[in-house]
């Protein structure tokens, strides 16, 4: 479930994935649902630029927390297991941390994630059909 604040200064804030911006294997609708938030927030701080609203997209990449053992399978079933990519994700404190400091900083998107995570998408937008590829290969099981 996606999750924004408005705050008091006209400042949404709001967590959505790396996966808003490159979809993975395995997770079709969490892409999708991401990526809509992307557009929409998008949207909204183009249009509403000139009275003071800002939104903040806050991108995380894996974090260790329970999203693969929820994740469900092609036939609606819940995956009910941790891939590794998730067991070996951000700490959740440490996220939280940056979250922090990008939301003061009124970033307009922040990716807070490993290395390769952020790689990918900047792949995906100079190197599109490279990325391509290699998600083709990435196990997210």
């Amino acid at each position: 479930m996606p999750h924004f604040i408005e705050n008091k200064s006209g400042h949404f804030v709001v967590t959505t994935s790396i996966v808003g911006k490159i979809g993975t294997p395995l997770r079709s609708t969490y892409a999708a649902t991401k990526h809509a938030l992307h557009g929409f927030f998008d949207s909204l701080r183009a249009e509403h630029y000139n009275d003071n609203i800002a939104v903040t997209l806050v991108c995380p990449g894996f974090v260790t927390t329970n999203v693969s053992r929820n994740a469900l399978t092609g036939n609606g079933t819940p995956q009910n297991k941790m891939d590794s990519a998730t067991v070996n994700g951000i700490d959740p404190d440490r996220f939280a941390e940056l979250m922090l400091k990008a939301i003061k900083n009124k970033k307009e998107e922040v990716y807070i994630a490993g290395a390769k995570e952020k790689l990918g998408v900047y792949t995906k937008r100079f190197f599109p059909k490279l990325l391509s590829k290699m998600i083709r290969k990435l196990s997210v099981t």
